[in-house]
């Protein structure tokens, strides 16, 4: 009886066997020919972008925690900076994907005035105008005020009987160096007989207290810190010397922007809601609320606030200056995100006129080289964003009476120096 069940019980198991191949057997051949459809998926490109600890990084900012990016398809990692030369190294080097940006620093990287000439940086589109500013040092205070454009060289020439007089920029052809170049030129003070030297924009506070420089030109909320805690005072508005100039744009990677062009794409549509959602003005002070964290800008909450809501609290007992249609804005109907071609023709002018260059660079080919206005311009039309049309054609700023012509900037430089 035993002898039998050892028979059947081997049996059994020889049965159990072959059936538990022929399943292996299935299984493997099924796996090779039909596709596994729980495999893992390959992970998406983390794509990474710079900012400067500035107001106008909120672009960037808000698309992140808006959950703009994710929307549209993009994993997006913001990396803080410290330096517009740190910016720079990193997207020409491939570190950084992009960054919000100067406008005018490819222009004057790819010169030479900032950079390795040739370098290529890619202009993907504008983040903001307006907002910047020029502060003053409190021996400045009485000897001129808001916009007083007249007094600034005799009390330059007064400060300069007790000390040398310098001003800071955050980078060499930048924007705020053009603004502070451009005051100068327009308050009669020959660049030559003051400082003028790179400070990045977050220390520019602590360098005014130690008595580094007399004044310096930067983006907010660094002027209405200084006007805060009684350092300086905003003596002019970049949109006093510009009215709606170009300030910050979203500059990419040139490997980046030739070899991933579909997700440049998401994140330049994500970049543009958040300049929507931002000109919404009920929702600056939620953006505000963002920027003021360490992570960000850093900076009390009530400057930034103020600044963005266009109320500028001077110092130096000058009061509060408004702006109501020239404060920092974000998109203005599409009229902001434009990237214009002679905007970077008219900066490589400026870079002829004060000596930067000595002699005028291929203006139109460079600027053809470094602004996807194509790209730019087939975002907008599949978000229905209005293109301005006005790329190329003459224009004047609100400090220079000078007319530019994109199509002839060495008349305007001739014209400029006189």
């Amino acid at each position: 009886m035993s002898h039998n069940l050892k028979i059947l019980d081997m049996k059994n198991l020889k049965i159990t066997v072959k059936a538990l191949f022929l399943t292996v057997a299935v299984v493997l051949l099924s796996s090779s020919t039909a596709p596994n459809v729980h495999a893992p998926q390959a992970p998406k490109k983390v794509i990474k972008i710079g900012f400067i600890p500035l107001t106008d990084c909120a672009p960037l900012v808000v698309a992140k925690e808006m959950g703009f990016f994710q929307k549209h398809g993009v994993e997006v990692q913001l990396s803080k900076e410290a330096s517009w030369a740190n910016v720079r190294d990193k997207i020409l080097n491939g570190e950084l994907d992009g960054a919000h940006c100067l406008f005018s620093m490819p222009f004057s990287v790819y010169t030479g005035v900032g950079g390795k000439a040739g370098s290529e940086m890619k202009i993907a589109m504008v983040l903001n105008n307006n907002g910047q500013g020029i502060t003053l040092s409190k021996e400045f205070c009485g000897l001129v005020g808001f916009k007083d454009y007249k007094k600034v060289a005799a009390a330059v020439k007064a400060v300069q009987a007790k000390k040398e007089v310098t001003f800071a920029m955050t980078f060499p052809g930048g924007t705020h160096d053009i603004w502070l170049r451009n005051w100068l030129a327009a308050c009669g003070v020959n660049q030559k007989s003051v400082g003028i030297i790179t400070i990045p924009p977050p220390q520019m506070v602590a360098n005014m207290k130690v008595d580094n420089m007399e004044g310096y030109s930067v983006g907010e909320p660094w002027n209405g810190v200084a006007a805060g805690q009684n350092v300086g005072f905003t003596h002019v508005a970049s949109q006093d010397i510009w009215k709606h100039h170009p300030e910050k744009a979203l500059v990419v990677n040139k490997e980046f922007a030739e070899a991933s062009k579909e997700d440049l794409k998401k994140v330049m549509k994500a970049v543009m809601e958040a300049c929507q959602w931002l000109d919404n003005m009920g929702n600056r002070k939620k953006a505000a609320g963002w920027l003021t964290k360490p992570n960000y800008v850093n900076a009390p909450l009530a400057v930034i606030e103020a600044r963005l809501m266009g109320s500028n609290d001077l110092g130096c007992e000058l009061g509060v200056q408004k702006y109501k249609d020239d404060y920092m804005t974000f998109y203005n109907k599409g009229f902001v995100n434009a990237p214009r071609k002679s905007h970077g023709i008219w900066f490589m002018a400026q870079y002829v006129r004060f000596g930067y260059l000595k002699s005028d660079p291929d203006y139109k080919a460079i600027a053809e080289k470094l602004v996807m206005d194509d790209l730019y311009n087939e975002v907008a039309k599949s978000m229905n964003v209005t293109l301005p049309g006005d790329d190329m054609k003459p224009f004047k700023i609100t400090i220079d009476p000078t007319t530019f012509d994109p199509n002839n900037p060495p008349q305007y430089v001739s014209l400029a120096k006189k």
